[in-house]
């Protein structure tokens, strides 16, 4: 794992930001290996990515300097370590094709996460030609009259194995208005639909019925809205009129994987900042 820190942060716009940040990070000796940064004109709203090498300064050293700076922009910040893996919390329910990706690129090392847990309303055994391995497993049942144990139960399992992101990969569940904003800003779903095309259940079947030529997948942060939340990633593919829902739904499950997974990369190389229902992503 290498030292380099990634700086996100975000403020009102007004001129000079870029260059007291740079100019800050060049005082301390750092080398800026990546900057990024976008000026949100309708909002009046500033946003920054910086990748760089803290030279011989540590973390803890820096981000006590910069606060003060950060104080005179009134800035929300954050300061990283690139390649730590991130706590990842994966929940899934029988449909298991983005968690195998998940797992997979985790094992070759594309993803940068830790898998701390797999949660499931669904016993083991439906997930079986998934690789699980050594990644501890929680069947948790949802019933109507037991889901606020259930969920308090995954918050449990969250704050135990000291998660920071919970990646719905296909958890066929809607979570209560409690458990998401328990998890707000780091709860990631998959939609399988271009939204905000086709909400809610069976999208394909949706699609196939209106006769679109194009189905997607979204990717997006959780909240009390079904599907309405701020979208980080989608993807589309061609479909005809001869493909029929099952097709749709076999098509789907690609589109699906790697719509999360490259959802999943940005949260957590720390490309992802929030904008009230938007999201700003630096690719």
């Amino acid at each position: 794992m290498s030292d380099v820190l990634v700086l996100t942060l975000s403020c009102a716009d007004r001129p000079g930001i870029t260059a007291k940040v740079t100019t800050f990070l060049s005082d301390c000796g750092c080398n800026i290996l990546e900057a990024q940064q976008f000026n949100d004109r309708a909002n009046d709203a500033f946003f920054m990515r910086v990748e760089f090498d803290p030279a011989e300064r540590n973390s803890e050293h820096i981000r006590g300097e910069f606060g003060e700076l950060a104080g005179e922009f009134g800035m929300e910040w954050k300061l990283s370590i690139r390649d730590r893996p991130r706590r990842v919390l994966i929940m899934v329910s029988k449909f298991d094709h983005c968690l195998a990706d998940l797992l997979y690129r985790w094992r070759i090392g594309e993803l940068a996460m830790d898998p701390v847990a797999i949660v499931s309303n669904h016993p083991r055994e439906s997930i079986d030609s998934t690789d699980i391995g050594d990644v501890p497993f929680y069947h948790l049942p949802v019933r109507g009259e037991t889901k606020a144990e259930q969920e308090a139960r995954v918050r449990a399992i969250a704050a135990e194995t000291d998660a920071e992101l919970v990646v719905l990969a296909r958890y066929m569940q809607i979570l209560s208005d409690e458990q998401t904003s328990h998890f707000s800003g780091r709860c990631i779903n998959i939609h399988h639909s271009f939204l905000p095309g086709f909400k809610g259940a069976k999208p394909y079947h949706q699609a196939h019925q209106r006769g679109v030529k194009m189905i997607g997948a979204t990717a997006h942060y959780v909240t009390t809205d079904l599907d309405e939340g701020p979208i980080i990633h989608q993807d589309v593919e061609p479909i005809t009129h001869a493909d029929n829902p099952d097709q749709l739904v076999r098509k789907g499950r690609d589109i699906e994987r790697r719509v999360l997974a490259e959802a999943v990369r940005l949260h957590i190389a720390e490309r992802v900042l929030l904008s009230g229902g938007r999201t700003i992503v630096f690719g």
